[in-house]
């Protein structure tokens, strides 16, 4: 069975309503409270992780099952450099590209990273004279904590990420 496919933005439009066709897919499938609560937290982590590492997004959100096995699938376009493409793969639960697994794919992962850009980040960092002057001086921590990826690596049975060129796919697979 597979549950409608849901358009999300970067402005939060389809977060309720992918969370909310989890959620029906669960009770359909007669899924208990605990596991139901799993399969919504795996829609929420998603989500936020991919708008986290990828910026802007525009997301289609679904969930297939089969059985006692449930997939919940997200892809999005992204442009993408070297540090948004180590941040996905190191998500995944194999540390892999799925999209490397033949010798075909290999090559072309092989060429899009040695096309990809660094990151665009630039760093301005003021002498220590001067930011000690600076009254209520906010700094930004801009890495991520990985709680996302955590979470889901730890309560999911697998996590897939798999990128071609700017085009990500990921799926979180639980089986109850």
């Amino acid at each position: 069975m597979k549950s409608d496919v849901i358009a999300i933005d970067n402005k939060g439009s389809g977060f309720d309503e992918a969370v909310e066709a989890t959620k029906k897919l669960a009770e359909f499938n007669k899924l208990d409270e605990k596991d139901s609560l799993h399969l919504q937290l795996f829609t929420e982590e998603m989500l936020s992780m991919v708008r986290i590492v990828t910026g802007e997004v525009k997301a289609s959100f679904w969930v297939e099952n089969t059985d006692k096995t449930y997939d919940l699938n997200l892809t999005t376009e992204t442009v993408m450099d070297k540090e948004k493409k180590h941040l996905l793969i190191s998500s995944s639960s194999s540390k892999k590209n799925e999209a490397a697994g033949s010798f075909l794919g290999m090559l072309r992962d092989a060429f899009e990273e040695a096309m990809l850009a660094d990151s665009d980040k630039v760093l301005y960092q003021l002498p220590n004279d001067v930011a000690s002057d600076v009254v209520g001086q906010y700094i930004e921590d801009e890495e991520w904590d990985r709680y996302e990826a955590s979470v889901l690596k730890r309560l999911a049975d697998d996590v897939k990420i798999d990128i071609r060129g700017g085009l990500v796919h990921m799926t979180v697979r639980k089986s109850f």
